[in-house]
C-alpha cells in the first residue's frame, strides 16, 4: 500500500511539473499579479508601477522578442521591481512566456 501511495505522489508531481512548463501557468502564477491576466497591466501593482500594456499595438511594435526575453531573464531596468527570472525559468519557459505576450496584441481587422 505504502508503494501506490509514493508512485501515485511521484505521478502527481511530474504532473504538476509538465503543467508548469505552459505558458498560461507560468503567466498565471508569476506574471498576472502585476500585469493582469490579459496583459493590460490593469491592476493595483499595474497602476502603481505604471506598467505597460501589452495589448498596445505601440508598445508591441516598439519591444522585439529579444528585448522581452532579456527583460524576463535579468529583470526591468525601467522598473526595479520586476525582477530577473533567469534562475527560475527555463530557455524554453521564458520563449513560450515571449509567444504568450505576443499573443496580447489582437490587430483590429480592416473594415
Amino acid at each position: 500500500m505504502a508503494k501506490f501511495w509514493v508512485a501515485s505522489l511521484l505521478c502527481l508531481s511530474w504532473t504538476t511539473a509538465a503543467l508548469a512548463d505552459e505558458a498560461p501557468d507560468i503567466w498565471a502564477a508569476k506574471c498576472k499579479v502585476c500585469h493582469g491576466e490579459d496583459g493590460r497591466a490593469r491592476t493595483k501593482v499595474g497602476a502603481k508601477e505604471k506598467i505597460p500594456d501589452f495589448t498596445s499595438p505601440k508598445w508591441q511594435s516598439r519591444h522585439s522578442d529579444n528585448f522581452i526575453k532579456k527583460t524576463i531573464l535579468n529583470g526591468s531596468e525601467d522598473n526595479p521591481k520586476m525582477k530577473p527570472f533567469k534562475n527560475k525559468l527555463t530557455e524554453q519557459e521564458i520563449d513560450s512566456l515571449v509567444l504568450h505576450i505576443r499573443s496580447f496584441f489582437k490587430p483590429t481587422p480592416p473594415s
